[in-house]
């Protein structure tokens, strides 16, 4: 029980990864704050019914938890999820973020409102959580006079490194997630606040689509490799006391398989010996990028 006595939020709790990582958590001995609209995979609708659900599996399994119905992405919805656990369990020590949803489109057919809502779910959910959460502990540490046992584990998506074709909404709020979880932990670092983010290949709602259904596939006989329950055990580690070294790091993380994924690396330096103009960039840069080609050589990666 690893994370006994601790009180952790789960957002997007009520279905998939979230449901599986409140379960694990609770398992390990946290009392959760089931956050979840319970909303389609499109983000329609409306549905209390699957977070009391989860909660109702907590208490039958002997753990404490309350569901909170809240939009994330709201500023009042989020202040009031973070004061939910404080004034419910008396503290908060594990924030972890999954709220989302797809509205998968190219560049050039996708609507404002497509763009709009799903950067607002993924990007502004996982910041309004955190910003309220941040200024909790930052007070807490100032009235401790020291550093506390507080975690931050968001969920990106490697659609951010493959540049998803479909999904130029969707991979640029997760590309966000990681620029905005790296900025906290240098932030947090001193408070004793550790911040990571993760990239779960998982089967769930949102990539229940004929498109990626051969990707989601049991290539492993007898072993679900894209079970989301294969996620929850690092969620729960990286939220527990043994992992307070452990922060401003991207994991992928699926099946069998937890792999680190190193900061980005540069390329090839080409320094002018005079200021430069249009005529001297093209005679450096135009020879290297001749012997490449577009995209596939580029910062893109390509599609697995």
């Amino acid at each position: 029980m690893k994370l006994q006595g601790a009180v952790a939020v789960v957002t997007g709790a009520a279905r998939g990864l979230g449901r599986v990582e409140a379960l694990e958590l609770a398992r390990q001995g946290a009392r959760v704050v089931v956050n979840d609209l319970g909303v389609a995979a499109d983000g329609s609708g409306r549905d209390e019914g699957p977070a009391h659900a989860v909660c109702d599996e907590i208490k039958a399994m002997g753990g404490e938890a309350v569901p909170h119905f809240g939009d994330v992405a709201d500023w009042n919805d989020s202040r009031a999820l973070i004061k939910k656990a404080v004034d419910t369990f008396g503290d908060l020590n594990i924030l972890v973020n999954n709220a989302g949803f797809c509205r998968d489109r190219m560049i050039f057919n996708m609507s404002e409102e497509e763009f709009d809502s799903v950067i607002r779910v993924h990007l502004k959910g996982h910041f309004c959580t955190m910003r309220f959460a941040s200024e909790y502990w930052r007070e807490r540490a100032k009235q401790a006079g020291g550093a506390l046992y507080a975690r931050i584990i968001n969920t990106s998506s490697e659609a951010f490194i493959f540049g998803s074709p479909g999904q130029p909404n969707y991979a640029a709020a997760k590309a966000g997630i990681v620029a905005m979880t790296m900025s906290t932990a240098q932030v947090l670092q001193k408070y004793g606040v550790t911040a990571n983010a993760i990239m779960p290949r998982a089967r769930t709602r949102m990539n229940d689509t004929p498109m990626l259904a051969a990707m989601f596939a049991k290539p492993e006989a007898g072993f679900d490799v894209y079970a989301p329950e294969n996620v929850s055990p690092l969620v729960a580690w990286l939220g527990s006391r043994e992992a307070s070294q452990v922060s401003g790091y991207v994991m992928i993380v699926y099946g069998k398989e937890i792999l680190v994924v190193d900061r980005p690396a540069l390329g090839q330096k080409f320094v002018s010996g005079d200021a430069w103009t249009v005529d001297s960039v093209g005679a450096y840069l135009g020879p290297h990028f001749a012997k490449l080609k577009p995209v596939a050589d580029g910062f893109t990666v390509p599609p697995m």
